[in-house]
């Protein structure tokens, strides 16, 4: 693989370098940090606001951030920001905010959806859009590139649940990009209850792993060939220093719901770990047939393959993971920490973004927070600790959360950037302590459930009784409705808000919606993930009866309620 050291930073980069302000000027810290908590010694500003769905950041040597923001199927009917989804931010006059913000690249008036992946080597941004990896020239003068991109990669897949694409480029100019899986446990019918797994699963050919290209080529076109590591259900966080490549897994959902017969609500919760991985050439870390159990400690069979929560079976020569975290708390963003600014106990370790979850339910859903990992020698060197908390403000759950990290960078003075794809915000950490400080958690923000809706305001449906619709209310909200059309029904990401009155399966009757919720939504219209039939929970005849008469009540009770 050709390296371009001697042309690394031209001098246009130089130039760029010395027009960025001063970087060691004085840091303004906001009294609140932005929102967030963090340990003692450190302190944020909002770098940049309303910026988008804002996903993973890189930042050049001159200290010019670049942010890819994305569009997909993931955010439902949102429109997105006007102008290219690519962002270049810089802060010139060291006060720790953005003060230049340009887009760039293609807009979603040329038919772009923007995406995760974002890098920058040799002189240049490496960008995810749709199938493909650009690469865009760095300017001579400005911070946005102004010229047309060259191609890199190009046919990358782009459906099922993990159509995202993250990348890193290591120092030799190797370019790594995952490929999530298309379903949750390559079942032929994704996600619905006891469907057995697939043998071979002939998913893991094109998606479920890390594939390695070369940074410097042009033209290259996706194959098999190039996988480097398989059996990562989603490896969306990755990050390359001296010791390896890594990636962190998004453990698989749905184990209570589809197999309620192994696993009790709260195993559910509480199972499969996040993990953090260290990457080698050929390694299998499991998936589908293996998830890693945090409690044992261990990989164990999944129960599409034949597991019940404790056999082993082939997954004793899978690969473990390096550290384990609570399930589902969504692992989106990863960055190793080489920075000179905060104390010296941070040096080398993880930084991890977690998206937060949406299927903890009935328990509290988790996440919402960066965490930092200790390493040594690619090993873990010590418990993980919250590092930045209350992103989500007030509500844990997808719905109401005011920000989910998405994002993770470090600058060239060591300040960390976080970006979230819920409320468009950059933050920058600093330190400005002891350097011989050790690793501190977080303050933890004080914690709200999510409200219940009074359903006392709420009409009632033909035939059926104000206290149905409030036990249907209670259903709703503590099961997998709630998790993917919100605890108060007025949508996620992942599912539409049903208190609009607009129904895309059906008449709004008691009839239609009572099929929908019988039979699932194969193939949504508007939203990227599958409904399973039930909400993928077993409902009784009068709990169906429950949750249809609440979802007719919100759908009918017009604007602004409930």
């Amino acid at each position: 693989m050709r390296r371009r050291s001697a042309r690394l930073w031209s001098v246009a980069f130089t130039a760029l370098a010395l027009a960025a302000g001063p970087a060691a000027a004085a840091q303004v810290c906001a009294s609140d940090n932005g929102g967030i908590t963090l340990p003692p010694g450190f302190c944020a500003t909002v770098f940049a606001d309303g910026l988008g769905h804002v996903r993973h950041l890189a930042v050049a040597r001159n200290g010019v951030v670049y942010a890819n923001s994305w569009s997909g199927a993931y955010y439902g009917r949102i429109q997105p920001k006007e102008g290219g989804f690519l962002i270049a931010l810089q802060d010139t006059d060291g006060d720790g905010r953005a003060d230049r913000v340009k887009r760039f690249g293609a807009s979603v008036t040329a038919g772009a959806a923007g995406g995760t992946g974002v890098a920058v080597y040799d002189g240049a941004v490496y960008a995810e859009e749709k199938d493909k990896i650009l690469r865009y020239k760095l300017p001579a003068s400005g911070i946005a590139p102004t010229g047309a991109p060259e191609v890199v990669l190009s046919g990358l897949p782009l459906t099922g649940d993990h159509p995202m694409h993250s990348i890193v480029i290591d120092s030799k100019g190797a370019l790594y990009v995952d490929l999530g899986s298309a379903t949750n446990a390559c079942q032929a019918k994704n996600r619905i209850a006891g469907e057995p797994g697939q043998v071979p699963c002939t998913e893991l050919e094109t998606r479920g792993g890390i594939w390695r290209y070369d940074a410097d080529k042009t033209g290259q076109r996706f194959s098999p060939a190039e996988r480097f590591a398989t059996g990562i259900r989603n490896g969306e966080g990755l990050a390359a220093d001296g010791t390896g490549v890594y990636a962190t897994q998004h453990g698989r959902d749905q184990l209570f719901e589809n197999w309620p017969k192994l696993y009790s609500q709260q195993q559910g919760a509480d199972l499969p770990a996040e993990e953090l991985l260290r990457l080698r050439q050929g390694a299998d870390f499991g998936w589908p047939m293996c998830y890693y159990d945090g409690a044992q400690g261990k990989l164990v069979l999944a129960p599409e393959y034949g597991g019940d929560g404790k056999a082993v079976g082939i997954c004793a020569g899978k690969r473990p993971p390096v550290a384990a975290f609570p399930a589902h708390w969504a692992p989106n963003a990863l960055a190793l920490y080489h920075g000179k600014q905060f104390p010296s106990a941070y040096a080398g370790g993880a930084f991890i973004a977690f998206h937060g979850s949406w299927n903890r339910a009935p328990s509290p859903q988790g996440g919402y927070n960066v965490v930092f990992q200790p390493l040594a020698n690619g090993k873990a060197a010590g418990p993980y600790v919250v590092f930045a908390d209350g992103f989500a403000g007030a509500y844990k759950n997808p719905g109401q959360a005011a920000h989910r990290p998405a994002g993770l960078a470090v600058g060239p003075d060591g300040a960390l950037f976080v970006s979230d794809d819920m409320g468009g915000r950059i933050w920058r950490i600093t330190y400005h302590g002891d350097a011989g400080a050790a690793v501190q958690p977080a303050p933890a923000p004080k914690a709200v459930a999510p409200e219940a809706v009074d359903t006392s305001r709420l009409p009632v449906p033909p035939g059926m009784t104000a206290a149905q619709v409030a036990a249907g209310e209670k259903l709703f909200r503590g099961q997998t409705c709630g998790a993917c059309h919100g605890s108060n029904a007025k949508g996620t990401p992942f599912g539409p808000d049903l208190t609009t009155g607009r129904w895309l399966w059906g008449d709004g009757s008691m009839a239609s919606i009572t099929g929908v919720i019988t039979d699932g939504v194969a193939k949504p219209k508007e939203y990227a993930g599958a409904m399973p039939p039930m909400g993928g929970v077993a409902l009784t005849p009068a709990q169906l009866k429950a949750v249809a008469a609440y979802v007719w009540a919100v759908g009918h009770a017009g604007p602004g309620r409930p």
